[in-house]
């Protein structure tokens, strides 16, 4: 844990090159290559060609020249944690994970990458597939059980990154996900979808007695149907 720490506080030579009058915007080009970010190769250049075109003007001169430093320190914790050796920042234990959080904030579930899954939270590429696949599909996670439920995470490593995720919502983007016809769909029409009759009256009756489901744990909770009955219209 404490070389875990000890790589997110250090700070790499090319933000002290952001120092350098004129040129520093080089070192954010670096950043950029050494991560693979290609938009901080851009911003260097920018900061570099905005250099040398006020390279008369004292004054826009200071500016751009405190602009590139500030961008360099934001963009160090980023830039440390795609470089770090894989592995070495996933966390151990549940308090681990809170400490680590603390430090570099938490990933969120809905936005993240798939290299945020394996780097960060040291998922296996085969849950991180699912779970891209799922957020590509526009599927909102709203729980960290879900990933359980949902994707198959085994519940271990779950509780042990719990403290490290958290879950954005955008109302546009779940609108469009196929689960919500659990809140439109007739029990007629369900059936037709695949489900079991018995499986799609008790998703309606609940429904109509309690209201439109919030998410596809939601309706696991409060109808005590198991997930496979209804997979595949999610």
């Amino acid at each position: 844990m404490f070389q875990d720490l000890h790589w997110l506080r250090q700070t790499p030579n090319w933000v002290w090159y952001s120092f350098v009058p004129g040129f520093g915007g080089l070192a954010i080009c670096y950043a950029g290559h050494q991560s693979n970010i290609r938009s901080w190769i851009g911003w260097g250049a920018g900061f570099t060609l905005a250099a040398l075109a006020v390279s008369s003007s004292a004054n826009f001169g200071l500016i751009v020249w405190i602009a590139q430093i500030v961008t360099a320190f934001s963009l160090k914790k980023r830039y440390l944690i795609k470089t770090a050796p894989r592995g070495l920042l996933v966390p151990a234990t549940a308090t681990n994970a809170e400490e680590l959080a603390n430090l570099r904030g938490k990933i969120d579930i809905n936005e993240c990458t798939k290299d945020d899954l394996v780097r960060v939270l040291g998922l296996p590429i085969v849950y991180a597939n699912d779970i891209e696949s799922l957020q590509n599909e526009g599927y909102i996670f709203t729980y960290a059980e879900e990933l359980s439920e949902i994707a198959g995470v085994p519940a271990s490593h779950v509780r042990r990154i719990a403290p490290m995720i958290c879950f954005s919502y955008n109302y546009q983007k779940e609108a469009s996900f196929t689960w919500k016809r659990l809140n439109i769909l007739s029990v007629e029409e369900l059936t037709a979808s695949g489900l079991d009759r018995v499986v799609a009256e008790k998703i309606v009756t609940e429904r109509q007695i309690k209201g439109e489901y919030k998410s596809v744990i939601d309706v696991k909770r409060r109808t005590g149907l198991p997930f496979d009955s209804y997979r595949h219209i999610c």
